[in-house]
């Protein structure tokens, strides 16, 4: 099994994410991903009343009176989240060819760059009276070629994070191309290097800039936009991930990549970030979207990956194997907060046939319980974007917006992960405890 493991899942995905947009993307979503919290913790306060309806009178005279005010907050967060993920993208990706390739291009001047592009590939043009113009809609929302949605360019939103990496990627590898063929202007030494380097981004900026207006003249000719092709396959990609068989194949590479010492979450996960994001926004607006916030860590990888808080709990209390009570308790506070890297790599999980089987099979039940019980509408879709460490239950009761119902079905699928460790656990404990004893009778003697 941990041969087909390695030769087909762990060397494709591992080349994958090696590619330094991949990388500059991770740590795109990894940087973004507080200032989504800190925009979802506002939304808390907004949607308490519908969680505790004892609490309305109170906030129709307090808080309902401000919260154009403190929703701010969240329109500068979750609803511009694609400014943020291009920012990132863009000085990351620029960061990481100055470094690697020894080429000298400035991340700010890539970043700036990036912004530009993105204010251009964004509006909506047409041809009015034969005339390239701005589209107008008012009714619509559309002033000027700029879509408004509730709160802000409707653009800059979750929706519009894919049109940001592909912006940052070619606005950076145009400038970087710039400064590799020497196609800037340089200044002499004793200019200081603030003003020779808006110099040095002079040319690529011009460059960035007509690229993208060709860009937007070539999907006008055939009566669309660049954001509005790049959502085909954004929608295509939603589309699967919210069905029970695309989040169970997530969980399942997951898995797989860490059976064999890869951090598959980082892996599989954070390309997926903007989806997560995008669907908060839809949840927040009434949707059922499975795949949003902090599903995983609230619903599923309860303990950390492999939902491994059961396990951990088992060892602690009925295990025989002196290695296993161990083990169980160095790792039992750490696991109640979604941390089990002494698990995987102590126990250990990876490369252990003994663990492999339930190791995939517990989180992909823990979904399935998940994604049943949104669909449902049992309980409410994850709507907050919650901090990945937030214990089993809580995180669950958080990202719904409050429900205790949902803080159960976490704990059920916690739960129904334990009984599936339980067997394969006893098994593995039992031969330790033998090889335990032999060791000892051999020292005896």
């Amino acid at each position: 099994m941990f041969d087909f493991l390695e030769k087909y899942i762990m060397g494709p995905m591992t080349k994958l994410s090696q590619f330094r947009m991949i990388r500059a993307i991770t740590f795109a979503g990894m940087t973004s991903i507080s200032f989504t919290i800190v925009g979802s913790m506002f939304l808390i306060l907004n949607v308490l009343p519908q969680a505790f309806p004892v609490l309305a009178g109170i906030w129709s005279v307090s808080f309902d009176q401000i919260t154009n005010v403190y929703m701010l907050a969240n329109s500068a967060t979750i609803n511009c989240i694609a400014v943020y993920f291009l920012i990132a993208t863009a000085f990351e990706y620029a960061r990481i060819l100055a470094e690697e390739d020894e080429i000298d291009i400035k991340p700010i001047n890539a970043v700036l760059m990036a912004v530009m592009a993105l204010f251009i590939c964004i509006p909506q043009i047409g041809i009015v009276d034969g005339v390239i113009s701005l589209l107008n809609d008012p009714e619509a929302g559309l002033i000027n070629g700029w879509s408004v949605g509730g709160s802000g360019p409707a653009r800059f939103g979750a929706t519009g994070i894919f049109c940001a990496f592909i912006i940052a990627w070619f606005s950076v590898r145009i400038y970087a191309l710039c400064v590799e063929k020497n196609i800037v202007i340089k200044l002499p030494d004793v200019v200081p290097d603030g003003v020779a380097r808006s110099f040095t981004a002079l040319i690529p900026g011009f460059l960035v800039a007509i690229v993208c207006m060709l860009i937007q003249a070539g999907f006008m000719a055939f009566g669309t936009d660049f954001y509005s092709f790049i959502a085909i396959p954004f929608g295509f990609v939603v589309n699967i991930v919210d069905t029970l068989p695309g989040i169970l194949l997530i969980y399942f590479l997951i898995h797989a990549l860490w059976l064999v010492g890869i951090h598959g979450a980082t892996i599989v996960t954070s390309p997926l970030t903007a989806i997560a994001l995008s669907n908060l926004v839809v949840n927040a607006d009434g949707g059922t979207a499975i795949w949003a916030g902090e599903f995983n860590n609230a619903f599923v990888t309860v303990g950390g990956s492999g939902a491994t808080l059961g396990l951990t709990i088992l060892m602690v209390t009925i295990a025989k194997s002196e290695q296993l009570k161990a083990i169980g308790k160095a790792e039992i506070v750490p696991a109640f907060f979604n941390i089990n890297e002494p698990l995987i790599f102590g126990l250990p999980i990876v490369y252990n046939p003994a663990l492999a089987i339930p190791f995939m099979l517990a989180p992909m039940a823990s979904a399935a319980i998940a994604y049943l019980a949104i669909s449902m509408r049992f309980i409410p879709a994850v709507l907050v974007q919650m901090p990945w460490p937030t214990p089993v239950g809580l995180g669950a009761f958080i990202s719904c917006g409050g429900s205790f119902t949902a803080a159960l079905v976490a704990i059920l699928g916690a739960v129904v992960a334990t009984l599936i460790y339980f067997p394969f656990f006893k098994k593995y404990d039992k031969q330790l405890c033998e090889e335990e004893a032999a060791k000892l009778a051999a020292e005896a003697e």
